[in-house]
């Protein structure tokens, strides 16, 4: 067993003990100290890890213990590289998050930073579980916070409203995906990842299998048209929560699409499933995006440019995965998503940061009522304008290096869808650029701007340090993707098993 990774699962559930039982103004600081002390420790095992061994062999880092001999199930728990760099995103997004809290007024009460530690907890348990069970158990521990933090602080008159339908739409989709899994594991030794690889299933049961898994991911990307929970939650909830929904929570589905679905149930990739899940996704690039260009509110423009790129993430993975299943395994498609994953959970954090700091000065999210911030708050100018190009995928930038993947794999399959998914790049910059434009120089009113501040010390270390990582992933991505290379052709490779 290993100590260090069984510390690493249970620091942050332990610091969320803490913080619920004290009731205190300062719980904010030992929030952000649990935050802290467990991305330090991801650092370090980070630094340790070998990440060639997948999950087919022994980890570094693993636990493997039979809890129940009536369910074939373990508390199994490792570490690869494809987790790793989800583990990485959580937990160096969790104390950012956190921190730009602090200059909120009134402040927030002890349970609010107990819940994101809760959901810490949970986020870390679906990229290190190896077991089906434990992944669906750690699937709905996120739920439960996520759901009280819109629901308690969020948007008074709308949240009734939001938070029912964000919660009918994932807990469905969370029951789907357990009856799927439930029936792999009736045709397999146990729920252990490997046995659910090797379940013994045809392709009649592989396609039920595969609509029941996907529905559920489908939901929490979102995939169109599974998407329109989205917007009102992302526009509701208080910031810090669609920071958390936005930057981590929708990378569950990117890394269970990989895990999960391709390598239990490949044939149906190869069928009309694959064909219907891929266009899906090329309409949602197209959809969202114009959608994007046509709206004026701030959190829904980068609601739906969420949901672009991910449509996006989404046709890449399915791409290389039909490609492979035709016999010429290609791994780019899931490279690509998984790196894209990772800057797209920093820019769109930051973004939605950005957001609620225009917010803050301008008392609108309507980009119409916005204009001339740039000539007051030029510090805040110059970081959002690097987190947006990182979001547009400019060269040199973290999001750029993801989509040139992801587009190569799509035009491996077919051009002119290739083509089509490319759009998502130009769109970015124009509904991007159209905010930016209106909030920062447009014309402004001069009583709102007398009284505009640039950015406090908070909201600077916030965007500052993940303006930092755009540049510092756009300049080195090829460590992130030798992170996730040995697990994803291990994935790939065993659909053709």
């Amino acid at each position: 067993m290993s100590y260090l990774l069984l510390t690493f699962l249970l620091l942050p559930l332990v610091g969320s003990a803490v913080v619920f039982a004290w009731k205190n103004p300062a719980s904010k600081f030992l929030a952000l100290g649990f935050a802290f002390a467990q991305m330090f420790l991801t650092l370090y095992m980070l630094a340790g890890l070998d990440f060639k061994p997948t999950v087919d062999g022994v980890l570094q880092y693993e636990i493997n213990y039979p809890w129940s001999q009536f369910i074939r199930s373990n508390l199994h728990f490792g570490i690869d590289g494809m987790s790793m760099l989800m583990l990485l995103l959580t937990n160096i997004l969790t104390p950012l998050i956190i921190l730009s809290s602090f200059n909120e007024k009134p402040g927030y009460r002890n349970t609010f930073y107990g819940l994101i530690l809760l959901m810490q907890f949970g986020l870390i348990g679906i990229f290190t579980a190896l077991d089906g069970l434990l992944f669906y158990i750690f699937w709905e521990v996120t739920l439960i916070p996520i759901w009280l933090i819109a629901g308690i602080w969020g948007q008074e008159n709308k949240k009734i409203e939001f938070t029912t339908r964000f919660f009918v739409y994932t807990f469905v989709g969370s029951l789907f995906m357990l009856l799927g899994l439930i029936f792999v594991y009736t045709n397999s030794a146990s729920f252990a990842l490997t046995d659910l690889y090797n379940a013994q299933l045809n392709t009649t049961e592989q396609t039920v299998v595969f609509w029941f898994i996907f529905f559920a991911f489908a939901v929490k990307l979102p995939v169109f048209p599974f998407h329109s929970w989205q917007a009102d939650t992302y526009t509701y909830s208080p910031t810090q929560g669609t920071m958390l929904l936005s930057g981590i929570m929708l990378k569950m589905a990117v890394y269970g699409l990989l895990r999960y679905l391709l390598p239990i149930t490949p044939d149906p990739v190869l069928g009309i499933s694959g064909q219907i899940v891929l266009v899906l996704a090329i309409v949602g690039i197209v959809h969202g995006a114009l959608i994007a260009i046509a709206h004026n509110d701030t959190k829904r423009i980068l609601a739906y440019s969420s949901l672009s790129h991910v449509g996006l993430m989404v046709a890449g993975i399915m791409a290389s995965a039909i490609v492979t299943m035709k016999g010429s395994l290609s791994t780019q498609g899931g490279e690509g998503a998984m790196v894209q994953a990772f800057a797209h959970g920093i820019n769109i954090v930051g973004l939605f940061y950005c957001a609620d700091i225009l917010y803050k000065r301008f008392k609108t999210r309507d980009i119409r009522q916005m204009g001339g911030l740039a000539k007051v708050a030029p510090k805040f100018a110059v970081l959002f304008m690097i987190i947006l190009l990182g979001s547009i995928g400019l060269p040199l930038t973290n999001g750029f290096i993801g989509e040139f993947i992801l587009i190569k794999s799509i035009f491996d399959y077919n051009k002119l869808a290739a083509v089509v998914a490319g759009l998502t790049m130009i769109f970015s910059a124009v509904y991007l650029f159209r905010m930016y434009g209106k909030a920062m120089f447009g014309e402004g009113d001069e009583r709102v701007l007398s009284s505009a501040e640039d950015l406090s010390g908070i909201e600077f270390s916030v965007l500052a340090t993940l303006a930092g990582f755009v540049i510092l992933f756009g300049v080195f991505p090829q460590p992130l993707i030798d992170m996730v290379s040995s697990s994803l052709k291990f994935i790939y490779a065993s659909m053709l098993n």
